[in-house]
Parts: C-alpha cells; sequence; structure tokens
C-alpha cells in the first residue's frame, strides 16, 4: 500500500503538542514501534546520533519528582545554549501561542502567579506516563542536534500513527547537569530536549487548541519557475 500525500498531511494535520495526559501507559510493543518508524530518518553521513533515556510506570514517576525539585531550587544550565532572542514574527508566533495555552487553562493576561504554575506543569511532565530524553554526541555539535530534530519530528509522528499523544519539551533540558546525574548519560553528549509521551485526555481544557501554520508564500523564497 502506497502512503498518499492526503494520508501524510491528515496526519501532521492531527498531531499537536499534548499538555495534559491519562495516566494509562503505552505497552511496550508500541514504543518500541514509534522508535522503530522514528529511526528510519535520514542523518549527517548516516551518523544516527540519537540516543533516547526512556522512562516508563514508577520511573517516570520519581523522574516527575525529581525533575520537579531541581526545577524549584535548581539554576537552568541546558548543554545546549538557549536562543538568544526571539524577535519579529517568531516572538509573535510565541507569544500567540502562549496566550493561547492561557486563555485554555483559564490564566488571565497579567496574572503572573497562575502563568508560573502552567510553566511548571512542564517538569510534572503534563501527567505524562513516560518520557524520552533525546540526547547527542557532543563532538557533532548543530549537525547532530539538527538531525536528531528529525528523530523527534518523526517520533511524534510515527505516535500519532498509533494513537499516542506527544509534547517534545525543551523545558525538560533545561537542567542539563541534573539529567547527566540522574540517568547517568555521559558527559559527550549534549542533552537536546524531552518528548513526554502517552494517551491524551480530551477533557483537559490544555488540550483544546491549535496554534497556526504560517502559509507556504511565508516560507519559501522562490528563485526561478517550478
Amino acid at each position: 500500500m502506497t502512503l498518499t500525500h492526503p494520508d501524510l498531511d491528515r496526519l501532521f494535520a492531527a498531531r499537536q503538542s499534548c499538555r495534559g495526559f491519562a495516566p494509562d501507559p503505552v505497552p511496550r510493543d508500541v514504543i518500541e514501534r514509534i522508535v522503530g518508524t522514528a529511526r528510519r530518518v535520514p542523518s549527517w553521513c548516516n551518523a544516527q546520533p540519537w540516543q533516547v533515556t526512556l522512562t516508563s510506570g514508577a520511573e517516570t514517576d520519581r523522574f516527575r519528582a525529581a525533575l520537579r525539585q531541581e526545577a524549584e531550587t535548581g539554576t537552568p544550565n541546558p548543554d545546549l545554549p538557549w536562543p538568544t532572542r526571539y524577535a519579529g514574527v517568531y516572538q509573535d508566533r510565541r507569544r500567540a501561542c502562549g496566550f493561547q495555552l492561557y486563555d485554555a487553562v483559564g490564566v488571565a493576561k497579567g496574572d503572573r502567579a497562575g502563568s508560573a504554575r502552567q510553566m511548571m506543569e512542564n517538569f510534572d511532565l503534563f501527567g505524562a506516563p513516560h518520557c524520552a530524553i533525546v540526547s547527542s554526541p557532543a563532538d557533532l555539535g548543530p549537525y547532530g542536534a539538527m538531525d536528531c530534530g528529525g528523530f523527534v519530528t518523526a517520533f511524534t509522528l510515527a505516535a500519532q500513527a498509533l494513537g499516542v499523544a506527544s509534547i517534545a519539551q525543551a523545558a525538560v533540558a533545561s537542567y542539563g547537569p541534573f539529567l547527566h546525574r540522574y540517568f547517568d548519560i555521559p558527559d559527550d553528549r549534549l542533552i537536546l530536549c524531552g518528548i513526554s509521551f502517552g494517551y491524551a485526555d480530551p477533557d483537559h481544557p490544555a488540550n483544546g487548541f491549535r496554534t497556526a501554520r504560517a502559509e507556504v508564500a511565508e516560507i519559501v523564497d522562490w528563485h526561478g519557475d517550478a
């Protein structure tokens, strides 16, 4: 059976960043199918730099509690430098997403305490029963990180195709030294992000909005006739 473009487009359109999960675990064989599909993405010289540290069950709960404590008491120190700033249309898109989320969960504009509480949901993994920590060899630098971005995209799409919700989280990687210690991840690997995943809670208000996407004309600078 050939996968058609409409099939693929529907899959992309169906995927969203889930911020409210049911507690039910995803079966091991389903997780293996997700990773098995994601590993097929292209990478520079076929290096396949991604490595996944994955939690389930009680291990996720222990990690969630430790991460929350670190976020409450520690200082962010990510392996990969954060963006220096968001400006122009990138800031506009970032703000629009934030306002949509806060509106969905009932946080009024200017409610600093409410927005802080919602931000801390990142470190509770939004209640997800699983978390995958994605890392790349430091020697591969930005190209390894770029390849892993492809893996993260494929992971979330493969999950969606199997009825599993997910959210890629830079926030989880904010505490690099803690993650290296907690999971015994070697210092010669860059921790890039986390992916929290499980089955979506359809009634959670944070899952009730969708972000917009730029039109093709905003993305492509055409040269020549196609």
